[in-house]
């Protein structure tokens, strides 16, 4: 795989931000976008612009095409049994809270246990505090080792036969943690629960396999993964998804209604109410076609190679605070550099047209953990080089020269 080279097909990378060659390191937040998604939207709204399902006119007929095609890749390229078990969502966020509150609380009661890890996105976490307030259900923690990883046997202390579910991030977006999943859903099984994987930085990196995970759920996000913002999915097993009922009314989600009652579609049709984000959806298919084109399994290789140079240049600067496992991590690096604020040090680097994350990471409980209040964060992706780490590195040796500090 040649990251130079498919640099050029993202159009937004070629360009200058402040003076200088933009190095895009903010992946884990938002992933650029290949000039074939771009094209793949200008397609739809200039060609077929129309709503789905509703007409027979031939503008409908294509779109409708295009965007049940769409739900047809992402079941192959997850391998779902069937694309009935793929409920498009806008996103990770909706996907977690459509689980969590169709499936959870209708499941839930005074007593049962909801099994986290302290190392989840608030996206997969609010949504378990609210059901579990909604139910009096209770929330659980598997510990987190001081490397930033948990342990199988932690594990299988804290599911028992009172945990109804387990909910897990597949990547950590701070840690950079590969959980391991498709052990605990074999965990959660076997006491009768439910597992829902948060795959937010997972689906981007890694080739994801639901009948090898044999997760329940699974959600995941199209602008992590080269697609457009405003549209995921929630993978789920189809007879769960059968009993669930929907959250959202309307239009388009319905059988038959009269004045008093109503009827819903079959899945996966009947949790989508109202217009569908129909060009989200073929972008997101654009997208799935981008990435097998590069295989997933040379994305996979190249971000772990990323993740080890990484930690080993930053490792040679001084008085500079790497979070996270050394080994096995996904491809991102949250750290500290001395007491600068992380808000500084991304705002020196941006006037070097260095793009990082600084912040909490929507992950406050981890934050306190670490015994911080904000990290930075540097990520990588498909179209990221070696040099874009030195280009980090040197910038954040600059860095500390500006705030009057020396460096070896």
């Amino acid at each position: 795989m040649n990251a130079a080279q498919i640099r050029e097909l993202f159009p937004i990378l070629n360009q200058e931000v402040n003076g200088h060659p933009l190095i895009y390191l903010d992946s884990a937040a938002t992933s650029q976008k290949p000039r074939s998604v771009i094209e793949a939207l200008k397609h739809y709204y200039e060609t077929d612009n129309a709503n789905v399902h509703r007409g027979v006119h031939t503008l409908g007929s294509r779109a409708t095409d295009a965007y049940e095609g769409a739900r047809e890749k992402l079941a192959r390229f997850i391998n779902a049994k069937s694309s009935q078990e793929i409920i498009f969502t806008r996103g990770t966020t909706a996907a977690i809270n459509l689980a969590a509150t169709s499936y959870a609380r209708s499941v839930l009661s005074e007593g049962d246990e909801i099994v986290l890890t302290p190392m989840e996105h608030h996206s997969n976490l609010i949504p378990w505090q609210q059901a579990a307030k909604a139910t009096g259900a209770t929330l659980k923690y598997i510990p987190l080792q001081d490397d930033g990883t948990i342990r199988l046997e932690d594990a299988a202390a804290a599911i028992t036969n009172r945990t109804k579910v387990v909910a897990m991030t597949y990547v950590s977006n701070v840690l950079g943690t590969v959980n391991p999943v498709k052990e605990v859903a074999a965990l959660a099984h076997k006491h009768g629960a439910v597992i829902l994987v948060d795959g937010a930085q997972s689906t981007p990196h890694l080739k994801v396999d639901m009948q090898d995970l044999d997760c329940d759920f699974y959600a995941l996000s199209a602008h992590k993964m080269c697609g457009p913002t405003g549209i995921g999915a929630l993978y789920g097993k189809k007879a769960l998804l059968e009993k669930m009922e929907p959250v959202e009314f309307g239009g388009e989600m319905i059988d038959h209604v009269d004045l008093y009652e109503s009827t819903w579609k079959e899945l996966p049709w009947k949790f989508e109410g109202g217009t569908p984000v129909i060009a989200g959806a073929i972008g997101l298919g654009a997208a799935i076609d981008f990435l097998e084109q590069v295989g997933m399994d040379e994305i996979h290789q190249h971000g772990v190679q990323l993740a080890a140079y990484a930690l080993d240049r930053l490792s040679r600067l001084d008085d500079i605070a790497i979070y996270g496992p050394r080994e096995g991590r996904a491809g991102l690096v949250t750290f500290n550099l001395g007491d600068i604020h992380p808000h500084d040090v991304s705002t020196v680097l941006d006037a070097e047209g260095i793009a990082i994350r600084a912040g909490h990471h929507c992950c406050q409980p981890l934050m306190r953990i670490l015994n911080v209040t904000a990290t930075a964060r540097a990520s990588f992706y498909l179209y990221n080089t070696e040099e874009d780490i030195d280009r980090l590195a040197d910038g954040l040796i600059r860095t500390k020269e500006f705030f009057g500090h020396a460096i070896g």
